[in-house]
């Protein structure tokens, strides 16, 4: 697990430093990453596989995106409106339900 997370943590920090336009040459960038010049070319075939735009621009000595993009992994929390809780919830009428066998188990139990 160790090793997926330090994985996401450089594609995250390549993402950063891409859309900065500040990754420098590759030897820089391996580095600055304190990885092999070999993964960082890895993690940019892996953000290729992943569909980022990203190619190296010679001008700016960089990798670049050559359409807006960010690199997004992770869980995220977000909260329910009405209509989300009460699906989450099998519906109103499941309130209903409960209630009426709650209602029933305390007529039972005072019988």
């Amino acid at each position: 697990m160790k090793q997926l997370t330090r994985q996401i943590a450089l594609l995250e920090r390549m993402d950063q430093l891409v859309r900065l336009k500040a990754t420098g040459r590759p030897k820089n960038l391996a580095e600055r990453l304190q990885v092999s010049e070999a993964t960082v070319f890895r993690i940019i075939d892996t953000m290729k596989e992943l569909n980022a735009p990203v190619c190296y621009d010679i001008a700016c000595q960089s990798y670049v995106y050559t359409e807006p993009a960010q690199f997004k992994c992770g869980f995220f929390v977000k909260g329910l409106d009405r209509e989300e809780q009460r699906n989450l919830t099998g519906g109103y009428g499941f309130n209903n339900v409960r209630r009426l066998f709650d209602f029933n188990s305390c007529k039972s139990a005072q019988a």
